[in-house]
């Protein structure tokens, strides 16, 4: 009843009018409202509905069904093999499609409907692998942006071997959270080839240099991975660069003078068939017939010998020291002795490993220019960070009122609380001479000047340094004006003694009720010289020490 009335209506409807009954249609069969007969019919007129010449219906049909698991299989597998357009919006998101399917989709398909299918949710890894065999730049560059797809490092492998030359397709890769470090040091030897032949296609640089340039750039970027591959990894990495004939001998040489020891003794267990573990306690014995049977079963050509053992001896001395020596210095040191290994070798047949040296020397040397450069830089930015608070504070805190005032620090840090000074915050003025306090000593206060009474404060405290020296000790009384009078009295002995002088002027001078106790002590102090105070302080300890 069903079919009878949908084509009775859609029999001579037009284009847009059957679209929309077939979409009406689609949702109510995947609603699961209608009993079986009612069904089987609805799904029999579906069917039918994939012979309608007007794209509308049929997209209609895919746009209703696409992702639904109750979607008639037979309807989706045909909609998924409709022009592109219309097989997109199943391949994308369909549920019912088997991986089977969308293997034979990719096989069969266009680049528009590879890319629906590598951007499906949970990709598998066999559709994956299909792609990567016969997909183009667009839909690999998707199936790579797809982060939830499974792929397996054989097929990323392969996308790199087939485009790896396009720079989007690279940047996808490099952004997976899961990718090999196998794909990784691939890309990266691809990109140090491409670099050398544009250098040479530029006539920058020669063949010869060129292929040198690439090798030892991809020698160092698997070095640079394996500091962060770990144990599996680095495993993975050299099995890796032994299947790409990579694994030289040159390579491990730079390893172990780079002080990567733990890929050197992986790289030798792999190239000997060893354990790791007994490789490894064969290098720290490298002047052993151990370690020269390992360098001959491993494949290392003769050659190498002497070098390699001259490198591990000192590694191992410094070990063994513990002297701190780490890093670019300890390399450039097991260089240095490499260096020094060949030179009681013939010229002729050390004079490719010697210039070999040469090269890891200058990159040691460069390196550790590097990292003193930066730790200057570390420094200097910390001490500017560290300056410019304080800088900072000090612009924005007032002069203190001792160094406005004249008073030496020591004697500053003597003032009680209670005697604080407070200076306003007005717009400074010169000072006036007759009243503001001096901001040196007077010529007759200084020491050596003419003796003249001084009247005491009110506290009862003298403001002269006579009187300040007056409480100090009689031995060191008695040192000052024995060097008062040397100083005084500069003539000879035999000179006539001096007329006596006039009896000094004493001038009264008005109250210093203002003047604080503490203050007069501390410009008194500031006026004894510092060698006499250290000599009075000695005195003092002396006499607490007889006593």
């Amino acid at each position: 009843m069903i079919l009878r009335q949908f084509l009775t209506l859609t029999q001579n409807a037009s284009s847009e009018r059957r679209a929309e009954a077939a979409g009406t249609l689609a949702r109510s069969y995947l609603q699961g409202r209608l009993g079986p007969d009612a069904a089987w019919e609805a799904k029999t007129a579906l069917l039918a509905l994939l012979d309608d010449p007007a794209p509308a219906v049929r997209r209609a049909l895919a746009e209703a069904c696409a992702g639904s698991d109750q979607a008639p299989r037979p309807l989706i597998v045909a909609l998924a093999s409709d022009q592109p357009d219309i097989a997109c919006l199943v391949l994308a998101r369909s549920p019912v499609l088997m991986d089977a399917d969308l293997v034979d989709c990719v096989a069969m398909g266009c680049e528009e409907t590879r890319a629906a299918v590598a951007g499906r949710v949970e990709l598998s890894k066999p559709v994956a692998a299909a792609l990567a065999e016969v997909g183009g730049v667009p839909s690999l560059i998707a199936l790579a942006a797809n982060r939830s797809a499974r792929i397996g490092v054989a097929a990323l492998l392969r996308m790199v071997e087939r485009h790896g030359e396009d720079a989007e397709l690279r940047q996808a890769l490099l952004a997976r959270d899961d990718l090999a470090i196998e794909v990784r040091h691939t890309i990266v030897s691809l990109v140090a080839e491409q670099l050398s032949r544009l250098g040479q296609d530029a006539g920058w640089i020669s063949s010869e240099r060129g292929a040198r340039v690439a090798r030892e750039a991809r020698d160092a970027a698997a070095l640079a991975l394996s500091d962060e591959a770990g144990e599996a990894g680095l495993g993975r990495l050299v099995a890796h660069l032994r299947v790409q004939e990579q694994l030289t001998a040159g390579l491990i040489l730079r390893a172990i003078l780079s002080l990567r020891l733990p890929f050197a003794e992986v790289a030798l267990a792999e190239l000997s068939g060893l354990s790791r573990a007994r490789v490894a306690g064969i290098m720290l014995e490298p002047h052993g017939a151990g370690y020269a049977a390992l360098h001959r079963r491993a494949g290392l050509p003769a050659l190498l010998l002497p070098a390699i053992r001259a490198a591990l001896g000192v590694w191992r001395d410094e070990a063994d020291r513990r002297s701190g020596v780490s890093g670019p210095r300890l390399a450039r040191s097991m260089i240095e002795a490499a260096l020094t290994a060949c030179e009681t070798m013939p010229f002729a047949e050390a004079r490719s490993l010697m210039a070999l040296l040469a090269r890891f020397e200058a990159e040691a040397a460069r390196d550790e220019a590097r990292i003193l450069t930066h730790e200057q830089a570390e420094a200097r930015a910390r001490e500017t960070a560290e300056d410019e608070p304080r800088e900072a504070m000090l612009l924005a805190a007032p002069e203190p009122v001792e160094a406005r005032i004249g008073i030496p620090a020591e004697a500053a840090s003597a003032l009680p609380v209670s005697q604080e000074i407070v200076v306003p915050t007005a717009e400074p003025r010169l000072p006036d001479t007759a009243t503001a306090w001096p901001l040196a000593p007077r010529p007759e206060d200084r020491i050596g000047a003419a003796v003249v009474p001084a009247e005491a404060t009110p506290d009862g405290v003298p403001e002269s340094a006579e009187a300040v020296l007056a409480g100090l000790a009689e031995e060191l009384m008695a040192r000052f004006l024995a060097e008062r009078g040397q100083v005084s009295d500069p003539a000879p002995a035999l000179a006539p003694p001096p007329l006596p002088s006039p009896a000094p002027e004493i001038r009264p001078e008005p109250p210093r009720s203002a003047r604080p106790r503490a203050i007069a002590l501390a410009v008194a102090a500031g006026m004894i010289p510092e060698e006499l105070v250290l000599s009075y302080r000695a005195d003092r300890a002396r006499q607490r020490l007889a006593a």
